[in-house]
């Protein structure tokens, strides 16, 4: 259920109106117990459930990022780009939410299935080709009033920006599947476009764009037949979990390259405080009083981190410890 954040002056005013009796808590009471009702349209049934539009929203904005730094590189103007929503609406719907005349990019990307379309507002297409000729000033509202049809010219630079932002669409999905993606065709004229029928399922990616202050969106359409070869890997368990058992060979293979990594060791005895005079005092066979008894276990530090619990002793003339106790790399004090 979705919630609505007030702000601390609706609430005062909230307040206001139940204690002056303007607003009738029952009223609220009898409001908030009734089962709410959302309306279904089982003609056009929703295909992707929330765990996988929580995958293809991570997917979509790593993309704004990459269309962010694409953008802002081709232009040499900062442009920042937001995902503004994600929805699942019919193809007809879609072609009837964009302008009569803007710029739509047909591609494909194998091996899924399907074509996608990808929508630039004229608008926008205008200010591109203005930046990339070389003007500062992008406020095209007026030469938009003109416009129903992109040269030659234009549609050559506009298709080069809708390529790159092909090539920021499969590196932002190359994490789930590895696809080729290539521009088929390109159109003007959304009525025109027979490339799945009116019904047909899709989901429709708005990417909010703001440059100079100047806001404008890039429209992504996607039918439903892209995601069906790919929906084990949308889901959270099967994405960061693959489920594959380790194998003896490679976890003998693990320890035996841990076992070439260089750790630094050492084993406190003790800690004692003395004055200067004293320590320069000293002489052969002096004893030093440690803070510890000898009969207490010792602590092993492996990188300053103490691990094991240890007791002193020889070996082959060496000195050497005992491990008695794991401690798992944590103070006494912690």
């Amino acid at each position: 259920m979705s919630q609505q954040v007030l702000s601390q002056k609706e609430i005062d005013a909230l307040l206001h109106a139940m204690d002056s009796g303007e607003l009738d808590t029952e009223e609220i009471e009898e409001e908030t117990n009734t089962t709410k009702i959302k309306s279904y349209d089982f003609r056009r049934p929703v295909r992707l459930s929330k765990e996988y539009l929580s995958t293809i929203t991570m997917v979509f904005e790593d993309y704004a990022k990459l269309v962010s730094n694409l953008l802002s590189t081709q232009l040499r103007k900062p442009v920042e780009a937001k995902i503004a929503a994600i929805e699942q609406v019919s193809f007809d719907e879609f072609v009837h939410s964009v302008p009569s005349f803007t710029l739509m990019g047909v591609f494909e990307s194998r091996p899924l299935k399907g074509l996608q379309i990808i929508e630039i507002n004229p608008q926008f297409s205008l200010q591109m080709i203005e930046l990339l000729c070389g003007f500062n000033d992008i406020s095209s509202e007026a030469a938009l009033k003109k416009k129903s049809s992109f040269t030659d010219i234009e549609m050559s630079l506009l298709e080069d920006i809708l390529n790159q932002l092909l090539r920021s669409f499969k590196v932002a999905w190359q994490d789930i599947k590895d696809i080729d993606v290539s521009l088929v065709d390109t159109e003007t004229k959304p009525q025109l476009l027979q490339t799945m029928s009116p019904n047909e399922p899709v989901v429709l990616l708005t990417l909010a764009l703001t440059i100079e202050n100047q806001r404008t969106f890039i429209n992504m359409c996607i039918p439903y037949l892209f995601f069906e070869d790919i929906l084990d890997k949308l889901s959270f368990k099967n994405w960061f979990h693959s489920g594959k058992e380790v194998d003896a060979s490679e976890r003998g293979q693990l320890a035996s390259n841990l076992d070439k990594v260089p750790v630094d060791i050492e084993v406190i005895l003790g800690e004692s405080q003395m004055d200067v005079s004293d320590f320069l005092g000293m002489e052969v066979g002096d004893i030093i009083q440690m803070d510890d008894k000898t009969t207490k276990p010792l602590t092993m530090y492996v990188e300053s981190k103490p691990y094991f619990k240890v007791k002193p002793g020889r070996t082959e003339n060496r000195l050497a410890v005992e491990i008695l106790t794991f401690t798992g790399g944590e103070s006494d004090d912690e």
